[in-house]
């Protein structure tokens, strides 16, 4: 009996440490959950009914909708709220475009035709800024592709081109479209190459008179012609007008995300601005209100938003400066603005003359058929 005890004993033991053991992490885990329950519906409750949580929710629905993922934006504020917004986001632009801009600009006094980019590094994106000193030297290049966009660093060599960003809107059937199909309209050398809507009907667009002035506001393509606008495309918003910003703060900055705007300063210089984002560890991107600042900083008297997301892109010298978002490179695009030493000698054909564009199906595969 005691041999017994003596053998039992140990064994007895290690079970009650086990026990205790396995009792200790059951309670441990069990005090985790707790928290982790606690930390989640605190969290939810602030996400959701706090005004800052509120402004974070919609900071990233106003992201979502500027990407192709647009849909996961009812998941934080609800398909009404998310059409009610979009909706908000287009009568918000197109008042802004009306705001009267003085156009002081004296473009006698822009030096040399010179093309200079300039790194640029905020908390939380990377970009660059191109100064363009003669606002003559740009023209709007369309692709030369029939059925389908061209990279902007193709337009670029193609036509030997200094420089370059991409330009205005597009048909994109789930952000997949082959950049073809534009939207609104295009102009170049004094001509419309595009009117998605008929001669008469306004849309917002961003563009330059032969003068060199920066145009941008909501006009039809006969009032563009009466204006002396030689090259334009469609986006918006526009956001400084007469060197006030028209955004108010970082909520109506319409979300985080790559950008590419146009601004022009009080001496006639064109500048373009390229925000990388969608690159974590590098560059998430940034909203307008904070491309307002920067340009502010530098002097802008006018600026507005062109495509930006996946398209944006700058080319210098025949090379990609930043780093698209789109982990397939540089998109397709239907047109661009480019930076000539010559652009009175640029020959630009209306690529879409003679083709059915109300009936052009944007998502099919792009085409090859280049012309001269």
């Amino acid at each position: 009996m005691d041999n017994n005890l003596e053998t039992n004993t140990p064994k007895r033991q290690t079970s009650y440490r086990v026990k205790r053991t396995k009792k200790r992490w059951q309670r441990t885990v069990k005090q985790l959950s707790v928290f982790l329950l606690v930390a989640v519906l605190g969290g939810s409750g602030w996400f959701y009914l706090t005004p800052s949580g509120s402004d974070v929710r919609y900071m990233l629905a106003d992201t979502l909708i500027t990407s192709q993922h647009r849909y996961l934006a009812k998941y934080l504020i609800g398909q009404a709220e998310l059409d009610n917004r979009v909706a908000a986001y287009n009568e918000q632009f197109d008042a802004m475009a009306q705001v009267k801009d003085n156009h002081n600009v004296n473009l006698a006094s822009h030096p040399e035709g010179t093309v200079k980019i300039e790194p640029i590094s905020r908390k939380g994106f990377k970009g660059y800024l191109m100064y363009v000193h003669d606002p003559k030297m740009i023209r709007v290049v369309t692709t030369s592709i029939v059925g389908s966009g061209e990279r902007v660093e193709s337009m670029v060599k193609r036509t030997g081109a200094i420089a370059g960003v991409n330009g205005g809107a597009f048909d994109d059937p789930n952000w997949n479209g082959n950049g073809f199909k534009p939207a609104g309209i295009v102009m170049s050398g004094g001509k419309v190459l595009y009117k998605g809507n008929g001669m008469n009907a306004k849309v917002n667009v961003v563009g330059i008179d032969r003068n060199g002035l920066m145009v941008a506001g909501r006009y039809s393509p006969n009032q563009l012609l009466s204006m002396g606008v030689s090259d334009a495309v469609t986006f918006q918003p526009k956001f400084i007008v007469n060197g006030k910003g028209l955004i108010k703060s970082e909520a109506d900055g319409w979300g985080i995300a790559p950008r590419t705007c146009m601004a022009q300063l009080k001496d006639g210089t064109i500048v373009f601005v390229v925000i990388d984002g969608r690159q974590p560890g590098y560059s998430v991107g940034a909203t307008l209100y904070d491309v307002q600042k920067i340009l502010l900083e530098k002097g802008a008297v006018t600026a507005a938003n062109l495509d930006g997301g996946s398209s944006t892109v700058m080319v210098k010298d025949d090379e990609v400066v930043n780093k698209p978002s789109s982990k397939y490179g540089a998109r397709y695009l239907p047109t661009a603005f480019l930076v000539f030493d010559h652009p009175e000698d640029v020959k630009v054909p209306n690529i879409w003359a003679g083709i059915d564009m109300n009936n052009f199906d944007s998502s099919k595969k792009r085409t090859q058929q280049q012309v001269s």
